[in-house]
């Protein structure tokens, strides 16, 4: 099958995909049947999306006036668009957990709409540039964990669900300079780059939490003492994974560029420049083989 990537100038490493994700009636909020709580964390992670992803292309927009470099600006357009379609993407699978029955999903979109409204109209655009660096570096840290543990995280469960939550990191990883290089290029500093990492980190974290503990409690399982243990058990791999790559953001001489890009990533691309049904519909039975990442 032709790709329906878009072919870019030497400069940029981005693409703009149109990846073909579809949910049958048989998706469910615990789309990984043997991680019930993980499922319900990657779904509080998910209804954030449509919220959190335009604000990231409104401050963008703001800023992109008063950039000087042709290069960055053709950059910044081509994340805009990448994240306008994570936006939508993840907007159509919302629509699945909220088809599901639970009464909470309303309750936390109202909270993340107010969240980002609030951000965009009453902070400077230099602090919003930097939660927008913020959410980039740590979105960097989890795709790079959400690869390296994707057996453990993704193995058997939805494809649908596995690819989408895959694809929309696999792109995080693409566009991972792009964010960097605009709070720098306009105001960087050390100081307010880690006044956005650790606001948006702990804002993302906090309504995350938020997020899957209403889902979870929908469920009849927050009070379940096995279900906590296990949920504890995933979290604890999680973060052991996670913490190193977040310290790393944190040195002085910390540039997105200096981290190598996943192989895995790499081979995600490539299939979709084969094959973008098998791009949306990978086999989560065989995601450790080398090089298998599809059907």
């Amino acid at each position: 099958m032709a790709s329906d990537a878009t072919d870019l100038t030497a400069h940029s490493r981005m693409s703009i995909r149109r990846v073909p994700f579809r949910y049958s009636e048989n998706t469910t909020a615990h789309w990984n049947g043997d991680k019930p709580e993980f499922s319900q964390l990657v779904n509080a992670a998910s209804l954030a999306m449509p919220f959190l992803e335009p604000y990231l292309v409104k401050i963008m927009r703001e800023a992109r006036p008063a950039i000087t470099d042709p290069a960055l600006r053709e950059d910044l357009d081509l994340y805009i668009v990448q994240e306008a379609t994570h936006s939508r993407q993840h907007k159509k699978f919302n629509e699945t957990i909220a088809a599901a029955g639970y009464s909470s999903v309303e309750v936390l979109e109202g909270k993340l709409a107010s969240d980002y409204r609030n951000l965009g109209e009453k902070r400077s655009l230099r602090f919003n540039l930097a939660y927008a660096e913020g959410f980039e570096a740590m979105a960097l840290a989890v795709g790079h964990m959400l690869i390296e543990e994707r057996v453990y995280l993704f193995g058997d469960s939805d494809s649908s669900v596995a690819s989408l939550v895959l694809w929309h990191f696999v792109e995080e990883i693409e566009h991972k300079n792009v964010a960097f290089d605009v709070f720098h290029h306009l105001h960087g500093g050390y100081f307010w780059r880690m006044v956005g990492l650790f606001y948006a980190t702990g804002h993302i974290f906090r309504r995350t939490r938020q997020g899957y503990s209403a889902l979870l409690k929908e469920d009849g399982l927050w009070g379940n003492f096995a279900s906590r243990w296990r949920l504890a058990k995933q979290l604890a791999r999680i973060f052991k994974n996670l913490i190193p790559k977040m310290l790393r953001i944190c040195l002085p001489g910390y540039h997105p560029s200096k981290i190598k890009d996943p192989r895995w990533a790499e081979s995600w691309t490539a299939l979709y420049d084969r094959d973008r049904e098998a791009a949306a519909n990978l086999d989560t039975t065989r995601l450790g083989e080398p090089g298998a990442v599809a059907l």
